[in-house]
Parts: structure tokens; sequence; C-alpha cells
């Protein structure tokens, strides 16, 4: 099956526009798992990531009278960079259809690479309305369509990623990390690994909201997502190719799953050991490294002293993302867990709380009294391991203080530890409903639009953290006689959300 793949990879036209990359020792990774760690370094290409590969050896391939009429493709990010850097080099025009959500900086990184070559449409809200188009133009004007992961000179393309890995280290190799969207990538450096070196594990890494190529390879089918998560935008990808599943039911062992805290701790890794910041998408398989190893750590021979290759694919950050990227690594490196505490309002009870916490440093609290009794706190503790939570909580409880750890509570995370105090006895008949939506100029005031004004807002909240997804907390008062039309406007407004109305932190801070 992987033979033909082989031949392709190694005749693979990619050193025209591509550099071999760095496979790099992480120092300081290394020694925190307790394995050596490598990062392959796809980040240092001249489009900041590993797409350039696929879509040159792909457009190499083409015929004359194929690149005479030129190309199309449809992309928001890395592989239109690598189709416009493309296109300039081969002399052919590129028509690149992205959506009017596009960051400018990503429309004028686009128009960089390609110069004169390239052609920019805007259309549609999202990756499947460009896509859609983009199909429809081609066929309009006879171009060849250069897809982003589902075609054979992609995948060959990508591959050559895995030669270099084999080539660069010649030792033993216990598993290489893979970031998985469309499957391009796996595909094509599981093609040649399991070809040359069968021992080594290939090692799918997906985040927990896009995780299409997981449930395929468990369903025995491609399986198409409802949605996906936005964070790790690069590998958003709601159905994987056909040729590329088939190839990952071949050469993947496994997959793991991971968290945006996750991902954003992997980010604070690499730059510790390279200073470089890779993007979300870019530093999934290093998430999903330290995940195998932390998981090992529990069975009866944990890893210990192998070597592990994470491939680091991309590092086309928006420098307003840090600040959440920032904030979410210190959970996702288990370094801060959250709870929900509640104190007796009574002379000295706060100091002997306190005294439970210990040592520990307190990163955060906020409190608000709620009745004469007894008051509800928020707090935020410095911990060296998640099962450190777990001890604290219970230590909590046995000294009389009835405690949530609120540690992977995203509605804690993201909005109520920046409303606590927020009770009213005038909320009555409250719902409190999350909202995510695509984050751009005016999308708030849209959002707000839509919302239908038969109902009191009674609780709002916003912050934006400099991501692609805007994030909205909402109390709507709604009678219960019309929940009927409440439901019918859920249905009609677009925006992915969660029902919040019944979580018990919303009980213990905000409700009625």
């Amino acid at each position: 099956m992987t033979t033909d793949y082989l031949k392709k990879i190694l005749t693979a036209r990619v050193y025209d526009v591509a550099e071999q990359t760095p496979l790099d020792l992480a120092p300081t990774l290394s020694a925190r798992m307790g394995n050596r760690i490598y990062f392959k370094r796809e980040d240092m290409q001249s489009v900041f990531s590993f797409k350039l590969r696929g879509a040159y050896n792909k457009m190499a391939n083409l015929t004359p009278e194929q690149r005479a009429r030129g190309v199309i493709c449809a992309s928001a990010g890395n592989h239109a960079q690598g189709v416009a850097l493309s296109a300039c080099r081969l002399g052919c025009r590129a028509l690149i259809v992205m959506p009017t959500t596009t960051p400018g900086v990503k429309i004028d990184a686009v128009k960089a690479r390609g110069g004169a070559s390239v052609e920019i449409v805007l259309h549609g809200d999202s990756y499947t309305d460009a896509y859609n188009h983009a199909l429809l133009l081609e066929k309009e004007q006879r171009m060849t369509f250069v897809h982003p992961f589902d075609d054979p000179d992609v995948i060959a393309g990508q591959g050559t990623i895995g030669m270099e890995i084999l080539r660069q280290h010649s030792g033993p190799i216990h598993a290489i990390f893979v970031a998985i969207g469309g499957g391009g990538l796996i595909a094509g450096i599981g093609a040649y690994v399991k070809e040359i070196r069968p021992d080594i594990k290939i090692i799918g890494v997906q985040t927990l909201d896009s995780d299409a190529m997981a449930r395929s390879l468990k369903a025995g089918h491609r399986v198409t997502l409802n949605d996906v998560g936005l964070f790790s935008d690069g590998t958003a990808v709601r159905l994987v190719g056909e040729e590329t599943f088939r190839v990952a039911q071949k050469v993947v062992d496994e997959i793991i799953l991971v968290d945006t805290d996750a991902i954003c701790a992997a980010i604070q890794d690499v730059f510790q050991d390279t200073r470089s910041i890779l993007e979300p998408a870019g530093a999934l398989a290093v998430a999903g490294a330290k995940a195998y190893i932390e998981r090992s750590q529990m069975d009866r021979e944990p890893i210990k002293g192998e070597t592990l290759v994470a491939v680091a694919c991309g590092a086309n950050m928006n420098f307003d993302r840090l600040r959440f990227v920032a904030e979410r690594a210190e959970l996702g490196e288990s370094r801060e867990a959250v709870f929900a505490v509640t104190v007796p309002e009574q002379r000295g009870s706060f100091r002997r709380f306190c005294g439970l916490v210990g040592p520990r440093n307190v990163t955060e609290f906020n409190y608000r009294i709620s009745d004469a009794s007894e008051a509800h706190v928020f707090v935020g503790v410095q911990v060296g391991s998640r099962s450190e939570s777990g001890l604290l909580a219970r230590t909590f409880e046995e000294h009389g203080y009835k405690t949530l750890d609120l540690t992977g509570d995203e509605l804690a995370k993201l909005h109520i530890r920046h409303l606590v105090g927020g009770k009213s006895s005038l909320a009555h008949d409250e719902l409190l409903y999350r909202f995510e939506f695509p984050e751009r100029p005016g999308a708030l005031m849209r959002f707000l639009d839509s919302m239908a004004p038969n109902w009191n807002i009674s609780l709002f909240h916003y912050r934006n953290q400099g991501g692609d997804v805007g994030r909205i907390l909402v109390g709507l008062q709604v009678p219960p006689t019309e929940m009927a039309e409440f439901r019918q406007f859920l249905a009609s407004l677009g925006y992915r959300y969660w029902d919040e109305s019944s979580n018990p932190v919303y009980k213990l801070f905000l409700g009625a």
C-alpha cells in the first residue's frame, strides 16, 4: 500500500522552495519529562509552516497546459501562503479564495508571497463557504484545484518530513507525534516511516473539539463533525480526506486528544527551549507527546529515556492571541487549580482556610458576601500536578469547607472568575447561556442585534481575549410559557452555544 508513496516521497519536488528543517533536541522539556524530545522545526520554513511542501509538489507535477490555465485553492491561512509562493516560483496564475472573516494580516501575507501571480477572492463567512465557491470557479475557469490535504502529490510533499527525520536521527525512535487536521501531514509522514522503520510508532494528535480523524478511525469510515473548535484553526476540519483516511488506517498507531490548556502549555514549552512561538496547531504534537508520557506514568511500565519526535508544524500566530495563551498555559501545565469554596461568615474562618492552603501561592481570590451565614469564594492556587487539585479539594472538605474543584470547568475559567459576587434577587426566570462566534470587527454588535427584544438581559459578560473566537455569557429572563419561542430563537441564531443554567458554579455565584 505505501510502496507507491515511498517512491513519490523520494522523488518529491519540494526543495526548490522548501528547506530541510532542523531536528532540535528540547533540553528543558526533555529533562522535565524524563525522555529525549526532539522538535522537527517546520516553523522555520519561509512561510512558517510545512504546507509549502505539499502545495509546491502538487503544482510542480502539473503539466505545462495545466499550469498555463492556473491553479485555485481555498484557504484562510498556511496553505494559501504555500500556494501563493509556489505560483510565484513556477510562474503560473493562482486564484485563492478566502473567507471574508480572514484577518488582514493573513491576506497581506498571501499577497506578499505571490505578488502579481496571485489573485485573492473573498467569499463567505467560513472555510466551507470559500471551498464551495472555489469549486465553482474551478469549473468556470478550467483551473486546477490544489487541495490542502486530500491529494497524493500533496501527501507525498508532506511525507518528505518523515524522510528528513529518519536521515537526521539514525538511532532508535520510540514515536513520532503529528498534528491532524485533514490528515495530509500524518499520511505522508506515516507512509514513509512505516515503510522504512515500521517499529516507530506514528501517533496523531487532535483537539477534543476537532477530532474527526479519531472518530473516523474508530468507526471504520469517515465521520463528519457537526462543528469544530476554532482555537486550533489550522486543524479545524469537519471531514478528513478520503485518501488521507485510507492511508491513516494503515499507518497511524493511535490518536491522542488534548484540550486548549494543554496546547497553550505546549506553546510555552517550545518557547522556553527555542524562543519561538508556535501557533496552536503547530504545538499540537508537543502537547500530545507530553500527554503520552504522562499517561504512561500511570501504567506499570512508564516511558523513560526514550526518543520522541514532535513535528512543530506551524508558527503563524496572531500576536493578540498571546494574552489568552499565557493565561491558560498555567492551567495546561497543571500549575494552577481553581476552586469554589463555601466559607462560614465567622471571625477567623478565612484565616483558617488559608492555613489549609499552606505554603502554596494563592493566584486568585474573589469573594463577595452573599448572606449572613456563609460566603462563596473563588480561589486559585498554584500546584505542582493535576492530582494535587483533588487532594486540596478533599482537604478543604474534611475541614468543613464545602468545595467544588473547577480546574476543568470552562464556564469557571472563561467567565465566572471575572464575575464572582453577581447574585440578584431580581433575576427571576433567568437562563444562563454561553455563546461563541468568529471574532472580527463589529461581531459583538451583530450578536447584540440578533438578540430578540422580548427577553430582558439580566447578565452579560464579554471579554476579548485576542483569539479568533469571541465568547459571551448571557443571562436572559425567559418566562416558562415562552420556552418554545426561546428554543426556536436558539435554533435560528447560528452561533455555538451551551446551556449553563444548571451549572453548580452559576448557582453558587450568580443565580437568584
